[in-house]
């Protein structure tokens, strides 16, 4: 499981996140809702162990290990995978050489091929990572690489942000395929915290737990299909 446990974040001598407290079962799809600025995403970098934030106070647990000050490539190797809302272009690295970095050690060239047919991105691995893709492809190019690397604790951060509505049916399916949300929740080995704005990937993905942060702190925690219908009548 995940435990986040009292954790206050700093980004440049400023508190973002203060007293957050979380805990996700193996199995479990969490999502976060807020506004813009409330440090949805300060506390996904926090837990994936970017070293601009810095942890002011608490405990990150990852599977019974306390993880807060083990750096963003150990975490990775432990088991921790994130999509981000707005990823880089990389230039002079094709798609298809980092879809096998991700598979290293349980993949092949087929293997690639199988996970870019899943993400219709066959036409896209001679390409730079996410040069000229529209954000539809970068979204699918984010998860496919996720799902070579196969990690137990999912982070994505806003998936339907920039995608049409012919994207987010795939995208819903890759996420679902991602998080084994097709098993039994006790025979599942991934979980997963999602952030969302506008709620739509709920329509793809079903989530057990919601929580609504503002000005860096858990304002509730609840039934994330009635705290969605708060906010759109709110």
């Amino acid at each position: 499981m995940l435990e986040i446990e009292d954790l206050s974040v700093s980004v440049e001598n400023k508190e973002i996140l203060h007293h957050v407290n979380m805990k996700i079962k193996t199995g479990e799809t969490h999502v976060l809702f807020g506004p813009n600025g409330a440090g949805k995403s300060t506390l996904l970098s926090a837990i994936m162990g970017f070293p601009k934030y810095r942890i002011a106070g608490g405990r990150i647990i990852f599977n019974d290990q306390d993880i807060t000050h083990i750096p963003m490539d150990g975490r990775a190797r432990l088991g921790i995978g994130m999509s981000f809302q707005r990823p880089p272009v990389i230039r002079g690295v094709k798609t298809y050489d980092m879809v096998e970095a991700c598979l290293t050690g349980h993949g092949d060239r087929g293997s690639v091929a199988q996970l870019a047919a899943k993400a219709d991105l066959s036409d896209f691995l001679d390409r730079d990572i996410n040069y000229g893709f529209s954000g539809g492809e970068v979204k699918r190019s984010e998860l496919m690489q996720l799902l070579a690397q196969r990690p137990e604790l999912v982070l994505l951060d806003e998936p339907e942000s920039g995608v049409d509505l012919v994207n987010i049916s795939l995208i819903g399916k890759l996420i679902n395929e991602l998080l084994e949300q097709d098993c039994l929740i006790r025979n599942r080995k991934c979980m997963g915290l999602i952030i969302t704005h506008t709620g739509y990937i709920l329509d793809y993905v079903n989530a057990h737990t919601g929580y609504v942060m503002c000005d860096g702190m858990i304002g509730c925690e609840g039934d994330p299909h009635e705290m969605l219908a708060t906010i759109k009548e709110k």
